[in-house]
């Protein structure tokens, strides 16, 4: 419904001929063709098979965009040799897109403002380096796609082509209808170019394999991973870094894109241990990976990198690792190991956080996560830990005896026993934060306490002994080894 009445939000080619266009209302269009057959307009539906065809469109360069509501925008700088150059990938793309049942209407230009501009109001094809500002010129304003109300004002100015406004000093246009339609004819024009925004970030390394014949064979396949694998690898030692997530599309004959992920703890190129990686993210697969009519293209990308120092080799040709390396490598081999098998949400481990609250103190995160740049609290030499290993939540309420008003207990009965005190520390008075969650909880004033068999806990007491105040309660929070 819109402006009070449906209208018609496309035409297919027959309609067309018949005199339809886009905007005419469904009942003016039925008078003139009572035969007309009308598609309530999906447009939900139409933006996700765009989508899909993005996902397919990645086969051919990992920088695709949206054009809404009707195209997609490519971005094949440094990609088309590996099609045999522009002209032939211009044509593998429209091969692909009639297969499919598509008529497409495709350009080539130096900028996207170009190449939509001459796909949507021009002949479409590919224009010669250098070329673009004359063959744009003769296109109309409308290829700008400004507002109804710019073109038409255009237009009763004399300024019906782009050329038209070329000609025109730039500074008078811009007082006149806005700078944004200098703007668009800069970029149009192919002399101000602005980067597309693609559907997925650009990773830091990418290599890829394309095959002439659709591959079906899964042995190969997995060659051709290990393969992928140890040249990304040494794109990665060229730079002096690592990966920490590895990521394999499979761009199936029939335009299915399968997207297979493995994650590490720690940056890593080694190319042995990541081939582990995937072997057991595909053997953990519940849809297994079905190759259909064969894969056209594998493509091995690194979208998280980080520094990796290179170690140094020993005398008989070793990396030169200490003991505690050694058991920090084993332990991330087995951590990535789990995380592959299991998924990362499933496979955790503590950070500290930067809070002064106990039970906010640590903060259980993937363990395929970047380790948090706050340290742990480092114990004081020679002291008793101020924290204990076990906390309950929530805290257990316990049956408390002070010697004094307001001291620390002398006996409390926990699960039905009773332990007398032979040790306190306290208290350490402990505020909530309401800064964060504006949380109504009132202060606690903790102990550390030792029964007379040894074992030490960790109390606190909530309220103070005042008149006509309820009694303060008393809670065990937490053990000590």
């Amino acid at each position: 419904m819109q402006r009070n009445a449906l209208r018609l939000v496309d035409c297919d080619q027959r309609a067309l001929a018949l005199g339809l266009t886009r905007d005419l209302t469904l009942a003016d269009a039925r008078a003139r063709i009572p035969s007309l057959i009308a598609i309530e307009a999906q447009p939900e539906a139409d933006e996700a098979f765009l989508g899909r065809l993005a996902a397919f469109c990645d086969r051919f360069t990992p920088l695709v965009a949206l054009d809404l509501p009707y195209g997609l925008l490519l971005d094949i700088t440094g990609c088309a040799h590996l099609f045999g150059g522009e002209v032939a990938l211009h044509g593998v793309i429209a091969r692909w897109m009639r297969a499919g049942g598509l008529a497409i209407r495709a350009a080539i230009a130096g900028t996207p403002e170009a190449a939509h501009a001459l796909s949507r109001f021009g002949a479409g094809g590919l224009v010669p380096v250098g070329q673009d500002e004359a063959m744009l010129r003769p296109l109309p304003v409308a290829a700008l796609e400004l507002t109804a109300e710019t073109v038409i004002a255009l237009s009763r100015a004399g300024l019906k082509t782009l050329a038209d406004l070329d000609d025109r000093p730039s500074v008078a246009l811009s007082a006149r209808f806005g700078a944004e339609l200098t703007v668009k004819l800069r970029r149009t024009l192919g002399r101000e170019d602005a980067r597309i925004t693609p559907l997925r970030p650009p990773p830091a390394c990418v290599v890829e394999r394309h095959f002439a014949e659709p591959m079906l064979d899964k042995e190969g396949l997995e060659d051709v991973i290990a393969r992928l694998i140890a040249e990304a690898g040494r794109v990665l030692e060229q730079r002096g870094e690592g990966g920490r997530a590895f990521e394999v599309s499979f761009f199936r004959s029939d335009g299915a894109v399968r997207r297979l992920m493995v994650e590490t703890g720690r940056p890593s190129r080694d190319a042995p241990a990541i081939l582990r990686l995937w072997r057991e993210r595909v053997e953990t697969l519940a849809d297994p990976l079905d190759p259909g009519f064969g894969f056209d293209a594998v493509r091995l990308s690194v979208p998280v990198c980080e520094p990796l120092d290179t170690h140094q080799p020993s005398l008989d040709g070793q990396p030169s690792l200490d003991r505690r390396a050694v058991e920090d490598e084993a332990v991330a081999d087995l951590v990535d190991r789990l995380v592959a098998r299991f998924g990362r949400d499933r496979v955790l481990r503590f950070v500290a956080q930067d809070t002064h609250h106990p039970v906010r103190a640590a903060k259980a995160i993937s363990a395929a996560l970047p380790a948090s740049t706050i340290a742990w609290p480092a114990p004081e030499p020679h002291e008793p830990p101020t924290r204990p290993l076990q906390l309950f939540e929530p805290p257990q309420p316990v049956e408390a005896i002070a010697e004094v008003p307001d001291g620390p207990p002398i006996r409390f009965r926990w699960r039905r026993l009773i332990h007398d005190v032979a040790r306190a520390e306290g208290p350490e008075r402990i505020a909530p934060e309401w800064w964060r969650d504006g949380s109504p909880e009132p202060m606690r004033d903790y102990y550390r306490v030792e029964d007379a068999q040894g074992r030490r806990f960790w109390l606190f007491r909530i309220g103070f002994h005042e008149p006509e105040q309820a009694p303060p309660r008393w809670f065990l929070h937490g053990l000590f080894a």
